[in-house]
């Protein structure tokens, strides 16, 4: 019984927030390599992409819910968006007209676009601070859980509770279906296609026909909708703030490039063993010992290694390893 006890808590503190933290990443992570990938640069503003199409997601809910209109046992964001992601990708796309297309004609290298997107970034940052301010938004609704604790010990009858939010199954639902599009997409349609092969071989692409701007436009679009879907299933799962979103962008180029930068199935892994990396260093395991150890050898000890505070330096250790003795990833993708 106690074995159970330890796993039920297992599950409740570390795999299902580390499986819904790891479809999070995994999708901001998809945003980033997919850019690297086919437009060449690391998108330094890809984690306040995630926040202004989250901010444009909460208006919309927000009008929706004052309106009456609710999704019932799902959360409301989910019918606002479509809206968040028809305005990130309107974004996007003016700013790669008003600022990357003159760099890509200038034949900038890497280097000069990423200094350019961390002016973006900044820009972006502040629109949303602007609109939205800086504060805590909530904008969850819905059903809370999908199963709670106290139902899972009354079925159960074990003394630890398992509970899990509604938020965590929207989150990796809308995750799944999300890459399984996407790859649906990438593998079989004639615009995916063109996008392959113009990652793997840009002249190669050009006498072939394939239009280069049409390629750029679809690239952002498709950037826009990972990044809102990501930043919206966080914020429902925890909670809207800019700046949270600003530091996120650690933890995802580290799930790009642990995986392998530029390949899609790497970030997915990347985003998930970042994810867990974090969630189990930072748990206090006291009590999942402590139902698996005799009494008398039960530990004093939180028995965690790293404070929540700083769980940004595990994404950051495992980033500089990586770069360190593995610089083209788990799945060989391209050197940073």
């Amino acid at each position: 019984m106690d074995i159970l006890n330890a796993l039920a808590a297992f599950l409740n503190f570390v795999f299902i927030p580390g499986l819904a933290y790891g479809a999070q990443l995994a999708l901001g992570a998809l945003g980033v390599t997919l850019i690297y990938g086919i437009l060449r640069f690391s998108n330094f503003a890809h984690g306040d992409t995630m926040a202004f199409g989250t901010m444009v997601t909460i208006f919309v809910t927000w009008f929706f819910q004052s309106i009456g209109l609710t999704a019932g046992v799902l959360p409301t964001a989910l019918l606002a968006l479509p809206f968040g992601i028809a305005a990130t990708a309107l974004l996007v796309l003016a700013t790669d007209k008003v600022v990357y297309q003159f760099y890509r004609r200038q034949k900038a290298t890497p280097t000069i676009l990423v200094i350019v997107s961390m002016g973006v970034m900044f820009v972006m940052n502040g629109i949303v601070r602007l609109f939205i301010g800086v504060d805590d938004q909530n904008f969850a609704d819905g059903g809370r859980f999908l199963i709670s604790a106290g139902d899972f010990k009354a079925a159960t009858g074990l003394a630890e509770g398992l509970a899990i939010k509604g938020s965590q199954a929207v989150t990796v639902i809308t995750a799944g279906l999300t890459v399984a599009v996407l790859f649906w997409f990438l593998q079989k349609t004639r615009t995916g296609k063109s996008m392959r092969a113009f990652a793997d071989n840009e002249d190669l692409a050009l006498l072939s026909g394939i239009n280069p701007d049409r390629v750029v436009q679809v690239t952002w679009v498709i950037a826009a909708a990972l990044a809102t879907i990501a930043g919206v299933l966080y914020g429902l799962d925890k909670s809207f703030r800019p700046f949270t979103y600003f530091q996120l962008l650690l933890p995802i180029f580290a799930a790009a490039i642990v995986g392998g930068l530029g390949n899609p199935l790497g970030a997915i892994a990347g985003g998930f063993i970042i994810a867990f990396s974090e969630v189990m260093v930072t748990y206090a395991w006291k009590k999942v010992v402590t139902y698996v150890l005799p009494a008398d050898m039960a530990p004093d000890g939180l028995l965690q290694l790293m404070g929540t505070d700083y769980k940004y330096a595990v994404s950051f250790g495992i980033l500089i390893l990586v770069l360190l003795f593995m610089p083209t990833g788990i799945f060989k993708g391209k050197a940073y």
